[in-house]
């Protein structure tokens, strides 16, 4: 019979709280053999609040417990904000689509990204509430948002139809594309947020697809 014990993990100064994993003794009888291996792992001793005892963790819920901290900082917060306002900006310009346009194949795809984007604003939205913050991006105009069609260019939209309104979707589209891309690449370097992350990963992903196929519509 064998019996190991693992030491206790030393507490930082920070107040991180560090776990000690105890060593359950073997035994050779059949009946513990035909334990679960879930029963028969390491138990781990979290350290309560303080005036609270320790507690007891099983191994499956020492594995699902968080030891890192992901609340979202100031870039977290204003990269939500402002990706808000540019999916909307997206949409606006997805919504001319259908009575300008003259390839069905831009039809079908402003449908896709405003499928795909008004999902996301409530997602966002969402996100901002559960964190106590509005969704309102104080401190940014349009012109510090990478990618951000300009009023003048959103009015030669409006303005135009069939081919020529075409070619100009697609221009603007696609550096509104790029420019989501920028804010989502920055978030990832610069966010503590792990929700946001996969926020920002996703929109990297399905902007990136989608900038592949509005080339090849050129």
């Amino acid at each position: 019979m064998f019996h190991r014990r693992a030491s206790r993990a030393s507490v930082a100064a920070t107040g991180l709280i560090a776990l000690a994993v105890l060593g359950l003794t073997g035994c050779d009888s059949a009946t513990d053999d035909a334990k679960p291996a879930s029963a028969s792992g390491p138990s781990v001793i979290a350290p309560g609040e303080p005036g609270e005892p320790n507690r007891t963790l099983s191994a499956e819920e020492a594995a699902e417990r968080r030891v890192e901290d992901d609340s979202p900082n100031s870039a977290d917060i204003s990269y939500t904000r402002m990706m808000i306002e540019h999916h909307s900006q997206a949409l606006e310009m997805t919504d001319l689509v259908a009575d300008r346009a003259e390839s069905k194949k831009i039809v079908k795809l402003a449908e896709r990204i405003a499928a795909s984007q008004q999902p996301e604003i409530k997602m966002m939205e969402g996100w901002l509430t559960k964190h106590g913050k509005s969704g309102k991006a104080d401190g940014h105009d349009h012109a510090t948002m990478p990618g951000m069609a300009t009023p003048a260019q959103l009015k030669n939209l409006r303005a135009a139809e069939g081919k020529a309104f075409d070619q100009l979707f697609l221009t603007l589209m696609i550096t509104h594309h790029e420019g989501a891309i920028t804010m989502a690449t920055d978030v990832k370097a610069q966010g503590n947020n792990i929700q946001v992350e996969e926020m920002a990963d996703d929109v990297v992903a399905q902007q990136t697809s989608e900038i592949t196929r509005m080339r090849s519509l050129l």
